[in-house]
C-alpha cells in the first residue's frame, strides 16, 4: 500500500530534510551511521540545534513551547530524522518528564524546568526501576520520609539509563505504606547533585555505559519538587508510560537499519559473492522488510484513529512487541551479513575497523547486544503479550 499525504504534509517533510541536511553536523551523522557510540556533547550539540528552531519538544502543544504539530507531522519528523542518521533525541526531558511538569505540575514548576527541557540545555534520567522492582512497579521501596518542608528520600534506583549524564531525574518514591501499594507512591523531581546521591556505573555485555545504579542516603528534596498530590504518583507514572511504548516503535530508525543491513549484504565480503545472492538470507531479509511494511501500516492506522480522537490504549504495546522483534532480527542478519568482521567484540572495534573495508562491519556484534536491551526496556515484551491479552483479547 501507498503511504499518501497531502501536499502541506509533504511540503513539511521536504522542509525537514532540508533543515536536517543544513544543520545536522556531519561528525554526528557518520557517528550514528556507523553505530558508534555518543557522547553526551553530541546528543546536546544536536537536541540545542533543534531547541534553537523550536522542536527539540516537537511533541508539545503551543501552549507550553511547542510546535503544536499533528500527530501525522510527529510521524514524519520521527520517520524523516531516523532515515538521515539523526541521533535519537533523548526522550527523558521532552516526551516523558516534560509532559507530565506541563500536565500536572505547578506555575512554579513549569516556569523553572520546562524552559532548560524546550533548550535542551538540562538531562533528565528516570527513577523508576529497583532491584526488586522492574516490571512489577508498584512494589517500590526507595522510602521519602516527611521532614517538614521537605522529604528525606532513601533507597536505590537501577538500569538509570544516563544517570551520569543527567542534572535532573523524575524520580517514583514510597511516602506511604498504607492501603494498596500505588496508593503510596509519591512522584518528586530531584537535583542529581544533591548530597547523598551516588552513581555507581553498569557496563552492558556490549561494552558500553549508558546503565546505572543511582545510590540515595537521606537526599533532601523540597516539597516544591512533588508533582501533583502525595501517594497519587502512580497516576503520573502510568501516564508517562503510554508516552514511552508508542515511541518504543523507532519507525524511522529501523527504516534506516534496514536500508544499511540490505547495503550490507549486496557488497563483496572478503572478495566472496554478495550475501544476498543467497536464496535463504535473501527470504529472511524479504520477510523481515514485509512485517516492517505491516508495522508501518499498523502506526498509520493508528495514527490516524488518534487524530480523530481515539486512544492507541493497549496497541501501542502490539507496536513495542513488533518493533522489539524486528530490530532484533535485524542485528541477527546482520552478523551474517558482515561475516568474521561481526565477531570483534568490545575493546577491539577500533583495530577491527582498520583492518576492515569501509562497508564492513565490526560493530555488528556490540549493536546485536546492546538491542537485546530492547525486549526488556519500556515494560518487557512478556509484560506487553499480557497487556494485549487482557485488554484486546479477553483472555
Amino acid at each position: 500500500m501507498k503511504l499518501e499525504f497531502t501536499e502541506e504534509e509533504q511540503a513539511f517533510a521536504e522542509e525537514i530534510r532540508a533543515f536536517v541536511t543544513e544543520n545536522l553536523p556531519a561528525d554526528i551523522a557518520a557517528k550514528v551511521s556507523r553505530n558508534e557510540v555518543l557522547t553526551r556533547d553530541d546528543h546536546m550539540r544536536w537536541q540545542q540545534i533543534l531547541g534553537a528552531r523550536g522542536w527539540h519538544t516537537y511533541g508539545w502543544p503551543v501552549e507550553h513551547g511547542g510546535p503544536g504539530w499533528s500527530l501525522t507531522k510527529r510521524y514524519l519528523f520521527e520517520t524523516i530524522c531516523g532515515e538521515m542518521d539523526c541521533p535519537l533525541i533523548q526522550p527523558f526531558g521532552p516526551r516523558m518528564a516534560g509532559p507530565v511538569i506541563y500536565t500536572f505540575g505547578t506555575e512554579e514548576q513549569k516556569a523553572r524546568y520546562l524552559p532548560g527541557i524546550r533548550n535542551s540545555t538540562d538531562w533528565w534520567c528516570q527513577g523508576y526501576s529497583e532491584p526488586q522492582s522492574g516490571s512489577d512497579l508498584a512494589s517500590l521501596s526507595t522510602r521519602a520520609v516527611d521532614a517538614g518542608d521537605h522529604y528525606l528520600v532513601t533507597g536505590q534506583k537501577i538500569w538509570t539509563s544516563y544517570a551520569h549524564y543527567a542534572n535532573l531525574m523524575f524520580c517514583l518514591v514510597r511516602t506511604s505504606k498504607e492501603d494498596r501499594p500505588q496508593k503510596g507512591i509519591t512522584f518528586l523531581l530531584i537535583e542529581m547533585d544533591s548530597p547523598g546521591i551516588r552513581i555507581d556505573p553498569i557496563i552492558g555485555m556490549d561494552g558500553r555505559h549508558s546503565f546505572n545504579s543511582v545510590f540515595f542516603d537521606d537526599v533532601k528534596v523540597p516539597k516544591a519538587n512533588r508533582i501533583g498530590e502525595e501517594g497519587q504518583g502512580w497516576t503520573y507514572a502510568k501516564f508517562l508510560l503510554e508516552h514511552e511504548r508508542v515511541d518504543n516503535a523507532a519507525l524511522g530508525v529501523t527504516k534506516r537499519a534496514l536500508q544499511k543491513l540490505r547495503e550490507m549484504a549486496s557488497a563483496e565480503i572478503d572478495g566472496q559473492p554478495p550475501l544476498i545472492d543467497d536464496p535463504l538470507f535473501h527470504a529472511r531479509l524479504v520477510k523481515i522488510e514485509a512485517q516492517f511494511a505491516s508495522m508501518e501500516m499498523m502506526a498509520l492506522r493508528l495514527l490516524a484513529n488518534a487524530e480523530a480522537g481515539a486512544s492507541p490504549g493497549a496497541a501501542s504495546s502490539l507496536l513495542k512487541i513488533r518493533g522489539t522483534e524486528i530490530a532484533q532480527k535485524i542485528t541477527e542478519l546482520a552478523l551474517d551479513a558482515a561475516g568474521q568482521h561481526a565477531s570483534a567484540l568490545p575493546g577491539q572495534i577500533e583495530d577491527a575497523l582498520r583492518n576492515s573495508e569501509p562497508d564492513q562491519s565490526p560493530r555488528a556484534m556490540t549493536t546485536y547486544l546492546w538491542k537485546r536491551a530492547m525486549s526488556i526496556y519500556g515494560g518487557s515484551n512478556e509484560i506487553q503479550r499480557n497487556i494485549v491479552a487482557k485488554r484486546i483479547l479477553g483472555m
